[in-house]
Order: structure tokens, then C-alpha cells, then sequence
């Protein structure tokens, strides 16, 4: 009886936040999915149009752009951060000299806000202030680093700037995984005489395929919230060339007084990243649960 009523109180406990949950979240989410088929401006109506708002959406050449560079910015983005924060977890694995201070500075990173990360990056790459200015002013005059000011590079310096801000936070995660591997293993591989970088590679790593898992998530969450660094870095310029779904919702829902088509937008980019990560999701969910 007890142990009855102890469930009954701590659902109820529970209850407010799965309200607010299934009202703030879901709610707003199915809400905005209508509202793609409205033609809702300045303020939400119910006028439904069905699916010309994807129509307009997808013959836009500025959501072309954007949704193009949600795959090279994305794509990018989280091969390179896997890539270099696993490199460099296995690198302080090997318990480098001042190993503390190295993870402080990798880590450093992720104490900035993403605004912050996008100005200093601005100010390093622009061609009459930063990196190229010094340079040049040192004597190097053919040293040219115009990413920034290049409607064909723009969207790499943004991935630059991202990577800087988020490989740190991959690398702890693995660290902590290949400081949690059990010491008998390490203890075979010695005793086999297998040289660590094949060790790393084809024993410890596949091990910590769930870590993997939660960095990929994470990473794609940054992804979709790609809205402040590339406002702050670049705007989205020069012209669209570096424009993002993140941004161009934004825009259409506030600066435009297009809630139609910002909705529409923001329909197809979760669709877009949930088509690309749930048969991951579900491979590696589905080999965990077997």
C-alpha cells in the first residue's frame, strides 16, 4: 500500500513537467508544422493554402544556398570534430607532460559563447585587421587568408570557427571513455606486442561507440543552432554565401513578417536532420539493445 501511494505521489510530482514538456515543445512544434500551411505573416492565421509555402520556399534561391550549406557545414563540421577531438583524447591518454594545462587550453573553447567565438574569429580572418594584415605587415605580401570576404570560402571559415569552438568538448568525452577502459585489456595488448596506434584503432576506439553516439548528437544539435556563430562571424554574407536554415528562419519569422515560410523552413531542416541521423540512431540503438 505504501509503495503504491509512494508512485502515485512522485507521478504527480511529475505531472507539471510533462505538461509543460508536451505544451511548450511538441505543442509548438505540431503548431508550427500548421502553420507552413497558412499563409500567416506579421501574425499566425488559419487560412490554410497546403503546400505552396513549400513551393515558394524551394524555388527561393536563398533557401537553396542555405539549405546546401546546412551539408557542408554540418558534414564538415562533425567529421572534422570527431576526427580531432578523438586524435587528440588519444593524445592525452598517453599522459603528456602538463597534461592539465593542455585540457585547459583545448577546453578553453567552450567557456565562449558561440557570439564571442564568431567575433574573435571575424576579427583574426578579416583581410585588413587580422591574420593577413600581420603578416603582411611583417613581410610576407603574398600571404592572402580572404575566407571571410569570399562568397566561395565564407562557409569554410564558419566551419573553422566551429570546429575551434567544439572539438574541445569531443576530446573530453573520449578521454573520459579511454580512461574508463578496463587496464586488462592494455595489459593484453602489451603483452601481444601490438603497436599502440593499431591498439587505439581496431580495440580501444570501437569500444567507445556509445560515446560516439552522444558526440554526434551533440554535434548536431550545434549544427542546427548554427544561427549565433554565423550571425556574428558573417552575417550570412557575402551575399547568402554563407547563410544557414537557422538564419534564414530567423529572417522570415521576424525581420520579413513571413511566419508561413519561416515555418516551412524550419519543417524541412528537422526533417532534413532526422532523415540523416535516425538510421544511425537506430543501428546503434538496436546493436546496444541486442
Amino acid at each position: 500500500m505504501w509503495n503504491r501511494s509512494y508512485l502515485l505521489t512522485s507521478q504527480l510530482v511529475l505531472l507539471p513537467t510533462l505538461i509543460i514538456v508536451v505544451y511548450f515543445l511538441w505543442g509548438f512544434t505540431i503548431y508550427t508544422g500548421f502553420l507552413s500551411f497558412t499563409d500567416s505573416k506579421f501574425l499566425p492565421n488559419h487560412n490554410w493554402v497546403g503546400l505552396k509555402q513549400y513551393y515558394l520556399l524551394w524555388s527561393n534561391a536563398r533557401w537553396l544556398t542555405a539549405y546546401g550549406n546546412l551539408f557542408i557545414f554540418g558534414g564538415l563540421y562533425l567529421l572534422i570534430c570527431v576526427l580531432l577531438g578523438g586524435l587528440l583524447a588519444v593524445l592525452m591518454d598517453q599522459e603528456v607532460l602538463f597534461e592539465n594545462l593542455f585540457r585547459t587550453v583545448y577546453l578553453y573553447p567552450m567557456s565562449l559563447s558561440l557570439v564571442v567565438t564568431g567575433l574573435s574569429w571575424q576579427w583574426l580572418l578579416n583581410p585588413t585587421l587580422g591574420l593577413q594584415k600581420i603578416l603582411n605587415d611583417f613581410g610576407f605580401h603574398g600571404f592572402a587568408l580572404d575566407w571571410i570576404v569570399s562568397s566561395q570560402y565564407s562557409i569554410y571559415a564558419v566551419v573553422l570557427a566551429a570546429v575551434w569552438h567544439g572539438s574541445g568538448l569531443i576530446m573530453i568525452l573520449f578521454l573520459a571513455g579511454l580512461r574508463a577502459v578496463d587496464e586488462d585489456i592494455w595489459k593484453s595488448i602489451n603483452v601481444e606486442g601490438v603497436p599502440a596506434w593499431k591498439a587505439y584503432l581496431w580495440i580501444i576506439l570501437p569500444q567507445l561507440r556509445p560515446i560516439l553516439l552522444a558526440a554526434i548528437l551533440l554535434l548536431t544539435f550545434n549544427v542546427v543552432r548554427s544561427f549565433d556563430l554565423v550571425v556574428a562571424m558573417t552575417s550570412g554574407g557575402p551575399g547568402f554565401s554563407s547563410d544557414v536554415p537557422a538564419k534564414y528562419i530567423y529572417d522570415y519569422f521576424f525581420s520579413r513578417s513571413n511566419i508561413a515560410r519561416g515555418a516551412a523552413a524550419a519543417v524541412c531542416t528537422v526533417l532534413t536532420v532526422l532523415f540523416i541521423i535516425s538510421p544511425y540512431l537506430y543501428f546503434e540503438l538496436r546493436k546496444r539493445n541486442d
